[in-house]
């Protein structure tokens, strides 16, 4: 995952453009974004008396499971309703929105105060699933429910299920990683960029992947993002996962 230098005076305009870029939004209101990104933890140390996420979360709750449920009602028009709730559980649980947090960025861009900032609140599913539904609620106060619905689309992008029945979804290896890694050590992995090399048109870049217990794996790929995706492919082989 690419690196950002980020400060709190400098956040709104990194935030702007790479939620602009990825989601596919573009804030008239920017301070709902930069609200959107500011944790609790971050506003009681920092500034006092300013707002944070919290409520943000709320909306983004519901106008996630909203967007969720009507993309998977009109993907499978003849399932039940228990596969659909099946389907949306796992699409909305924690584990999931927080990598696709972090494939966002939003780890690195979101302001947390010292204490929680120590305490590894920046690799936490938790505070990463709810800086999701905050910047979600943050889309839908900006754009409405269709710039909502248009950022879940980007945001589950190779996520949706492949067919009702299971209500499991097409998950990548790295989503699939996380779930195992939690389940068996109780911590997620850790994705380091070792280098990149080859010309600007068609780099090649190279990243490592540790396990809790110490198994480390290497990759490349013509992107960050898909060369910590055959790490993870690679590690779950190893765990004794199937394709």
């Amino acid at each position: 995952m690419q690196n950002f230098d980020v400060t709190p005076e400098k956040t709104s305009d990194t935030a702007f453009e790479l939620v602009k870029k990825r989601l596919g939004h573009s804030f008239a209101r920017r301070e709902l974004l930069d609200l959107a990104l500011t944790h609790s933890s971050w506003a009681n140390e920092y500034s006092c008396g300013q707002e944070h996420n919290e409520r943000q979360e709320f909306l983004g709750d519901a106008v996630l499971e909203l967007c969720v449920s009507w993309e998977i009602y009109k993907r499978f028009p003849t399932a039940r309703e228990g596969e659909l709730t099946k389907m949306r559980s796992n699409l909305v649980s924690a584990v999931s929105l927080a990598e696709r947090a972090r494939d966002l960025g939003l780890d690195v861009l979101l302001k947390l105060g010292r204490g929680e900032e120590n305490q590894g609140g920046r690799k936490r599913d938790a505070v990463l699933s709810d800086a999701l539904e905050a910047v979600l609620a943050a889309v839908y106060e900006d754009g409405g429910f269709a710039a909502a619905q248009q950022a879940v689309a980007r945001i589950f992008a190779g996520q949706w299920p492949d067919r009702a029945g299971d209500g499991k979804a097409s998950k990548d290896y790295k989503t699939r990683l996380q779930e195992a890694s939690q389940q068996r050590f109780g911590q997620a992995p850790l994705y380091t960029r070792l280098a990149s090399h080859g010309p600007e048109h068609s780099k090649v870049f190279e990243v490592s992947l540790r396990l809790p217990d110490g198994s480390q794996f290497v990759a490349s790929g013509s992107s960050c993002k898909k060369a910590e995706q055959q790490a993870a492919r690679d590690a779950l082989k190893t765990l004794g996962h199937t394709e």
